[in-house]
């Protein structure tokens, strides 16, 4: 009993702690512990499409979510992004012009026609003329347009178009960097360039280089080559008008061109007229200015653009080759191109040099007579001041590069011997025994009969073959005893033979190369050396021919006389002018060598001097003649260079030997003729 009763005390109390601990624990102020939940949507407690409409709660998270995390992406991005250092071929490459001699074009060359201008050359007309039309606010923007994004992004979601919106940072990055394709992942790419460019690079800097970098239309890049195509003009000639047209050409040329459809002049002329007006309003053109643009400026037709066929590859090829020599350009360099090069040639005299040449070509008939095949002209037309003036190098360039004007293939023959005239003049006759040079004058008198022995000190001359060496005459003919002035006059080769070994083959060396002749084409040192054994070019020739005319002054032969590089000069080391003979000496030989049959035209021009030039072995004919305006040297020859370059026999040209004989100076003749004319 007891026991029971203190059992149900026990229980009794314990019931009454745990009824108390429950009390506490319903009255206590702790919080109770709550399950995570995800954003209410759809949301509890709506019914119908409201059940699907967030909250603005959630529409706010929602977009600062989105906010930052496109900004980390596009920062991410744009830390990643270089600015590359390999722009596009185009954009660096450029073509080279060569100009005439009177400043018009001649031909270009290069894989693209463009030209670079510095952005200080193009008018602030022609300039703002394209920011008018293409980024008026291209000076205080950031490389990319908010507007253009959001018109070009509305256009790309709302219509499938992914143009537009291009500020000009973005088109010159997209013209000099990327690809011309139009995805969504190439746009993101400009804009992130464009953003840094704008940061590294000046405005200034990157309108120049837009401007030099933009398609235009009829093949060209840049506003220099565009101002010359539609135009004929440089850049800095262009006005605001004409810009505004061109400003035009880089929405599109095949729309704006009238030249490639007579349609787009209606378009071009709304353009023109909207950009002019658009000048006005952003203030970089008065209205008393616009209100002068009133008439359209026609672009010029369109015009074959030129190239190197015909005569003028040989032109530009010595032009060429000039420019790297004088100007210490790289071939490297070179093929970048953007140089300007102002030749020597006179368009005109280039007209009647090809004009003779062809004339005389026509009389041959290879296809009837064996004799006809395989024969080359070679002809040059050179000042006495060393400008080459005129050359003919071949049928065509494009089927023959190899230039006949300056190449050493044949022997000069006896077109060689004022050369032995005027050493003799100079250097006198060395002695035989000791003692002093003797003086040789005009009236020093040799023997002009033909197939006499060649002297030395020691007795005549033989060669290795154990053959004496005797002097002949064209036709064989004899002369007698004859002064040295009327044996050059009457063209009797005996005496100068005998002469040159007299003087001495050293200083008659000294002297051809002094007047120009070149070392590398000197034959060897033996008789046959006054003779012309020698091989120079119809240019040599010339050019050493002209020191005559410039009373014994000789200028080195070249063929440019300025270079530029995107308006920049080049500097050129052109060669100098440097006595050859003395000036009485030179006027002997011009006096030798007068023709009797004329003048240049002029009635105060001094007569024409002119020499034939033929080999013993008759495989090549010259005729080399000059006043004081010019020296012009033509040489005619057989070749065929499928087989072999040894020259072949001229007999049987044209049908008869007098026909032959005078083709060279029928050449010179017509080209002469057509110039005084």
């Amino acid at each position: 009993m007891t026991q029971h009763n203190a059992f149900s005390r026990t229980a009794r109390s314990a019931r009454t702690a745990r009824a108390r601990g429950a009390g506490r624990r319903k009255h206590s102020k702790r919080p109770r512990p709550r399950l995570l939940r995800g954003p209410d949507y759809p949301r509890a407690g709506r019914r119908g499409w409201r059940r699907w409409v967030p909250s603005w709660r959630l529409a706010l998270g929602s977009f600062l979510v989105v906010t930052a995390t496109l900004a980390t992406v596009v920062g991410i991005a744009y830390a990643r992004t270089d600015i590359p250092k390999d722009l596009n071929a185009f954009a660096t490459q450029q073509d080279t012009v060569y100009y005439w001699a009177d400043g018009t074009p001649m031909a270009r060359t290069g894989w693209v026609s463009r030209q670079e201008m510095p952005l200080s050359k193009i008018p602030d007309d022609v300039r703002w003329a394209v920011l008018a039309a293409e980024n008026s606010d291209f000076y205080s923007d950031h490389g990319i347009s908010t507007q253009g994004i959001t018109r070009a992004l509305w256009r790309t979601v709302g219509e499938g178009d992914t143009q537009g919106g291009s500020t000009i940072t973005q088109q010159y990055v997209k013209n000099v960097y990327l690809s011309q394709d139009q995805s969504f992942s190439r746009k993101f790419t400009e804009m992130l360039l464009a953003v840094k460019l704008d940061r590294h690079v000046s405005k200034d800097k990157i309108l120049q280089e837009y401007l030099n970098t933009s398609w235009f239309g009829r093949g060209t890049y840049g506003l220099q080559r565009a101002a010359q195509a539609y135009y004929g003009k440089e850049v800095t000639q262009l006005d605001a008008s004409e810009g505004a047209f061109l400003a035009s050409l880089l929405k599109g040329a095949s729309l704006y061109d009238p030249a490639v459809n007579p349609h787009n002049r209606k378009r071009a002329v709304a353009r023109w007229k909207w950009t002019l007006d658009r000048m006005v309003e952003i203030g970089r053109l008065s209205p008393a200015e616009r209100a002068r643009y009133t008439v359209f400026p026609e672009p010029k037709p369109l015009h074959k653009p030129n190239s190197t066929a015909g005569q003028d590859g040989y032109l530009v090829q010595l032009a060429e080759s000039y420019a790297k020599r004088a100007g210490h350009i790289s071939d490297a360099r070179f093929d970048l191109g953007g140089y300007q090069i102002y030749t020597t040639f006179e368009k005109p005299r280039m007209t009647a040099l090809s004009g003779a040449v062809k004339d005389a070509r026509d009389t041959l008939d290879p296809k009837q007579r064996k004799n006809d095949r395989h024969v080359r002209f070679g002809a040059a037309s050179v000042a006495p001041d060393g400008r080459i003036l005129a050359v003919y190098g071949g049928p065509d360039f494009e089927r023959q590069a190899f230039n006949e004007s300056n190449a050493g293939t044949v022997p000069a023959g006896s077109a060689f011997t004022p050369f032995v005239y005027a050493a003799g003049l100079e250097h006198g006759i060395a002695p035989r025994r000791n003692g002093p040079r003797t003086t040789v004058t005009p009236s020093t008198v040799y023997d002009g009969d033909d197939g006499i022995p060649v002297m030395t000190p020691e007795g005549p001359y033989w060669d290795r073959s154990g053959k004496m060496v005797k002097g002949r005459n064209d036709g064989d003919h004899s002369y007698g005893r004859i002064s040295l002035h009327d044996a050059m006059a009457k063209g009797v080769n005996s005496p100068f033979l005998q002469l040159g070994m007299d003087a001495g083959l050293k200083q008659v060396r000294s002297t051809a190369e002094a007047s120009g002749l070149l070392p590398s084409s000197f034959g060897p040192p033996v008789p046959a050396f006054s003779m012309g054994n020698s091989t120079p070019s119809a240019i040599r020739m010339a050019d050493a021919y002209g020191m005559f005319a410039a009373h014994g002054m000789h200028t080195d032969p070249y063929s440019v006389r300025k270079v530029t590089r995107n308006g920049e000069p080049v500097r050129l080391n052109l060669p100098r002018t440097k006595r050859a003979v003395r000036s009485a000496v030179a006027d002997e030989v011009t006096a030798s060598l007068a023709r009797p049959d004329g003048k240049t035209g002029a009635g105060s021009a001094p007569p024409v001097a002119a020499k034939t030039g033929t080999t013993e072995d008759d495989t090549a004919r010259w005729y080399v003649g000059y006043d004081r305006t010019a020296s012009t040297a033509v040489v005619v020859y057989r070749m065929d260079l499928a087989k072999s370059l040894a020259p072949l026999p001229l007999k049987g040209l044209g049908g008869s030997s007098a026909a032959g004989r005078k083709l060279p100076s029928r050449i010179w003749n017509t080209y002469t003729e057509a110039m005084t004319k």
